[in-house]
């Protein structure tokens, strides 16, 4: 168990020394460089690594997470260890404590650049729901759902960081009952409550990564939210799957969770029918208890379960790399959909109303989809190893109307 920190009022909050998040961060006249959450304060890292003389202080100068992430995981446990002293020793507190900055006086910036794209679709539940109000008729899993962790490749250049608005896409759709389709602004324009797992170690092209080798190429986690224009997707997707429906914004968290900080948190998986292939195949413990809300403009609309995810993100990374595709330090992919079994527990508007069809009610109104204005905040927490919750880093959009 970590030492208390000195750190004024941060011991027992969401961002004390169990979790320590990492950002990029504006303030003040000061270049965008490396920041570190304990509490509601930011460390600068650059400056006290610089102090102390260390080999990686440069990383902490750049104005992306890349260079940490290109070092591997040993490096990053040692910075984590380094970091943790700093932050529980009173000896270093002065050393330290002239470099702490308020964080509600900076700015976040996109926290890493990202490399590839890869969005999965792990939740049983989620795909179960999309099947059934898309294919009322047939089986609502595709025959390869439970053997296979199904994904696409998205566009790495449309993640945004929180805060950044949204604008409602353009696109071919066609309603029910018409012929041929029409051009125009999105309808049905939606949202889907993930994780996102920041890939650091990079491999060659050929290699594989084992389902234990997870926690040496994955760096950390990041509440994502993959923006979703349904109408648009629903028309090109046959055969070939998402494309323009996804392409025009993915949001992430401004602060990257490190892998480490999970570790009270991790569970075993729901169970797995059939088993997987040998190379799918994980011990316990491959899960996440973590627990989601999505709210929409204020208000709670869903309590997705993290736990309750089908395939695991070692599985996810296994099955990405398995035919020899490479990774490269900013890699993001994402869990897909996370919904749980109840009708509160749903990640997207798509499913909390039924395709459109069962309004569900925010502040006193009937929605279905989302509407220019709406603000859509995901927020997450998982168990500490301190004993009590620690908070991901909240991921936050505003729709804009359609340009022209």
């Amino acid at each position: 168990m970590n030492p208390a920190t000195w750190v004024e009022g941060a011991s027992g909050s969401p961002f004390d020394v169990d979790n320590l998040p990492y950002a990029v961060v504006e303030h003040g006249d000061e270049p965008p460089r490396v920041g570190l959450r304990i509490g509601d304060q930011v460390l600068d890292l650059a400056p006290v690594a610089a102090a102390e003389m260390l080999e990686v202080s440069h990383v902490f100068e750049a104005p992306t997470l890349n260079p940490l992430l290109e070092l591997g995981r040993p490096a990053w446990s040692w910075v984590r260890s380094w970091v943790t002293g700093l932050l529980t020793d009173e000896a270093e507190r002065h050393l330290v404590e002239p470099h702490l900055v308020p964080v509600d006086e900076v700015t976040l910036l996109l926290p890493f650049e990202v490399a590839d794209y890869v969005d999965f679709y792990c939740s049983l539940h989620h795909a179960s729901n999309v099947g059934r109000i898309f294919r009322p008729d047939s089986d609502p899993l595709t025959r390869n759902w439970r053997h296979l962790p199904i994904g696409y490749h998205g566009r790495s250049g449309t993640v945004v960081v929180s805060g950044t608005d949204v604008r409602r896409p353009h696109g071919q759709r066609r309603a029910p009952g018409d012929d041929a389709p029409t051009y125009g602004p999105s309808s049905r324009l939606d949202i889907e409550a993930e994780l996102g797992f920041v890939v650091g170690a990079a491999t060659r092209i050929g290699d594989q990564v084992a389902v234990d080798a997870f926690a040496e190429h994955v760096f950390g986690v990041t509440l994502l939210n993959d923006w979703s224009a349904r109408d648009i997707q629903a028309w090109e997707s046959v055969p070939l799957g998402p494309f323009l429906g996804k392409s025009f914004a993915t949001s992430v968290s401004g602060w990257v969770t490190p892998l480490e900080a999970l570790e009270a948190a991790r569970v075993d998986l729901p169970g797995q029918d059939p088993e997987p292939l040998d190379y799918l195949r994980v011990g316990g413990l491959a899960g996440f208890d973590i627990d989601i809300e999505v709210v929409l403009d204020g208000e709670v609309v869903s309590r997705p379960p993290y736990a309750s995810m089908y395939w695991s993100p070692a599985q996810m990374l296994a099955h990405l790399t398995v035919n020899g595709a490479s990774l490269r330090a900013g890699d993001l992919f994402g869990s897909g959909t996370v919904s749980g079994p109840e009708r509160g527990q749903r990640g997207s508007l798509l499913e909390l109303s039924w395709g459109g069809t069962e309004p569900f009610t925010v502040a006193g109104r009937l929605r279905t989809f989302l509407r220019d204005g709406d603000t859509v905040t995901l927020r997450a927490t998982a168990a500490g190893a301190l004993g009590g919750r620690i908070a991901l880093g909240e991921v936050s959009g505003t729709v804009r109307p359609a340009g022209s």
